[in-house]
C-alpha cells in the first residue's frame, strides 16, 4: 500500500526529469499500488467461487488469501534494502514484470496448489516493486511539488481497497469469455504491461540508492522463518485437529522471533533500524495498525462467506450489498484527509474506531436479528458505520506513525508499516477464519450466521482494544517531530 510520508521527505534530492515527467512517474507508481490493493481484497468475494471450481477443502479459501498478503508482508521487509544494492528502477520493472506474469498464472491455473503458488509469487513480486515506487517519486519531483503531488494518493489508495470486492462482483457476474474467477487475475495483465513498458521510458536510471546499504542475511532468514513457523499452523491446524507439530510450529516461530530481535541489536546493518522502536508513537502505532488491520481483514473474509456460501447469493449480489460499506469508507477517507485528521489529531482516529467498533455490533445484532431474512437494506446501515469508522482511521494513522522518524528512518518505517498491514491482514485470515470454520461445521445454514456473530464481535473487540491504545499517542500528529 502506497503510505503518506512526513515533512523531512521534502528533503529528498531531486532529480533534473521535467515536471511532466515527474507526473508520468507518479502515475506508473499509483497504477502499481492499486494494483496491489485490488490483488490483494479482490480475491476475497472470489473464494467461494475459486473454490467451486477448483475443489479443496475450506482452508483452501484461506490460502489463496493468506498466501499472497503473507508473501507480500515477507518480502517487504527487505526489498527496501535490496533497492539500495540493486537499484531501484530495476527492481520496479522487475517486480512489475514478475506480478504481471504471476498474475497470469493465477488466471491459467489449473488446479488449487498451483493457484496458491502463483498467488504466492505474485506477492512477493508485489513486494518487491511497491517500496521502490516511494524512493522514486521523492526523488523527481522537486520539494515545493512532492506534498502537492502526494496529496490525493492517500484516498485513493483507500478507495481503491474499498472498491476492489464490488470490481470482483462485477466480474465474477459479467464472466468474459467464460473466464468465471479467472479474470480478477487476468484484469493485471494489461495494466501490467502498460506499467512495464511506461516505467521503462520514465522512471529515472538512480532513485536515490544508498550505497553503504549491506543486507543482513541473518536477520533476514530469522524474520522469514518465524513468520511462515507462525502462519502456517495457524491456516492449516483446524483442518487437520491441531496435530503436535502445529504447536511446536508457534512455539518455534517466538524462539527465532526473538533471536531475530537480539541479532538486530549487534547487527552493523540491522534489517529494521532499531531506533525507531525507541519511539513511542512507532511502536503504539504499529500495534494499532496490527489489531485494526486483522479486524478489516476478517470482516471482508467473513461477510462474503455468509453472503455468498451461508445465503447463496451470487458475486454479484454480495458486492452491490457492500457499496454502502465501500461508500462510507470513500467519505470517511476524503472526510479525514481533507479536514478531520489535521484539526483533530488522535481525537480522529478515537472516532473512527469508536463508530467502527459500533458498526461491527450492529453488524452482529442484525444478524442475529433477522438472520435468514437479512436483505441488503437490513445490512446497509451496520455497513455504512463500519466502513465510515474505518474510512477515518486509515490517514491520521499513518502520519502518527511515520511523523516520528527522522529523514533516515522514514524509509524503513514507512516499508514495516506496509509489512505490519499486510501481515496483521494475513493473520487476521487465518486465525479469525478458522474461528469462523470451527464454528461452521457441516449443520444447516444457520450455522453461518452463528460463526459471523461471533467472528464480528471478536472485531469489535480488537478495534475497542486497539481504542484503548491510542491515548497512548501524542495529541497531534506534528508533536511527533518535537
Amino acid at each position: 500500500m502506497f503510505v503518506s510520508t512526513d515533512q523531512r521527505i521534502s528533503q529528498a534530492p531531486t532529480n533534473t526529469l521535467p515536471l511532466r515527467t515527474a507526473w508520468l512517474v507518479l502515475a506508473v507508481v499509483v497504477l502499481a499500488d492499486i494494483m496491489d490493493l485490488i490483488d490483494s481484497s479482490i480475491a476475497n468475494l472470489a473464494g467461494p467461487s475459486i473454490r467451486a471450481d477448483l475443489g479443496g477443502g475450506e482452508v483452501t479459501v484461506q490460502w489463496v488469501l493468506s498466501a499472497y498478503t503473507a508473501a507480500f508482508a515477507l518480502g517487504l521487509v527487505t526489498s527496501g534494502r535490496l533497492g539500495d544494492l540493486l537499484g531501484r528502477r530495476r527492481l520496479f520493472l522487475l517486480g512489475m514484470t514478475g506480478f504481471t506474469l504471476a498474475s497470469l498464472a493465477c488466471g491459467l491455473a489449473p488446479n488449487a496448489v498451483f493457484l496458491i503458488v502463483a498467488r504466492t509469487l505474485q506477492g512477493l513480486c508485489g513486494s518487491v516493486m511497491i517500496p521502490q515506487g516511494l524512493a522514486l517519486v521523492k526523488v523527481v519531483f522537486p520539494p515545493q511539488h512532492l506534498r502537492k503531488a502526494l496529496t490525493p494518493v492517500g484516498p485513493l489508495m483507500g478507495l481503491t481497497m474499498v472498491a476492489g470486492p464490488i470490481l470482483a462482483g462485477w466480474l465474477l457476474h459479467l464472466d468474459l469469455f467464460g473466464s468465471q474467477w479467472r479474470s480478477i487475475f487476468l484484469i493485471n495483465v494489461p495494466f501490467g504491461v502498460a506499467a512495464a513498458v511506461l516505467g521503462r521510458r520514465v522512471l529515472p536510471r538512480h532513485g536515490g540508492e544508498d550505497p553503504a546499504a549491506r543486507l543482513d542475511l541473518t536477520g533476514v532468514g530469522l524474520l522469514t522463518a518465524a513468520s511462515a513457523l507462525l502462519i502456517i499452523p495457524l491456516i492449516q491446524g483446524r483442518e487437520l485437529g491441531w496435530p503436535v507439530w502445529t504447536y511446536v510450529m508457534m512455539a518455534a516461530a517466538a524462539v527465532l522471533l526473538a533471536l531475530f530481535v537480539v541479532s538486530q541489536r549487534h547487527s552493523e546493518h540491522p534489517v529494521i533500524t532499531p531506533s525507531l522502536f525507541r519511539k513511542r508513537s512507532f511502536v503504539v502505532g504499529l500495534v494499532i495498525v496490527a489489531g485494526f488491520y486483522a479486524s478489516l481483514s476478517a470482516f471482508v473474509l467473513v461477510i462474503n462467506l455468509l453472503l455468498q456460501q451461508g445465503m447463496h447469493w451470487t458475486p454479484l449480489h454480495t458486492g452491490l450489498t457492500l457499496i454502502p460499506w465501500a461508500l462510507g469508507t470513500a467519505v470517511a477517507v476524503l472526510l479525514a484527509g481533507a479536514v478531520l485528521a489535521e484539526k483533530l489529531g488522535r481525537a480522529s482516529l478515537r472516532l473512527g474506531l469508536s463508530i467502527a467498533v459500533v458498526g461491527l455490533l450492529a453488524l452482529w445484532w442484525s444478524i442475529a436479528h433477522w438472520g435468514a431474512d437479512i436483505t441488503v437494506w437490513k445490512l446497509a446501515p451496520a455497513l455504512l458505520f463500519t466502513g465510515f469508522g474505518s474510512g477515518l482511521v486509515f490517514v491520521p494513522l499513518v502520519d502518527f506513525i511515520i511523523g516520528d522518524a527522522t529523514a533516515e528512518e522514514v524509509g524503513t518505517g514507512a516499508g514495516l508499516l506496509n509489512a505490519v498491514q499486510q501481515f496483521a491482514g494475513a493473520i487476521g485470515v487465518a486465525a479469525l477464519g478458522t474461528v469462523f470454520f470451527a464454528q461452521v461445521g457441516h449443520p444447516p445454514v444457520h450455522s453461518y450466521f452463528a460463526a459471523s456473530e461471533l467472528v464480528f464481535g471478536i472485531a469489535a473487540g480488537l478495534n475497542f482494544l486497539t481504542l484503548l491504545l491510542v491515548g497512548l499517542l501524542p495529541t497531534h500528529a506534528q508533536q511527533a517531530h518535537g
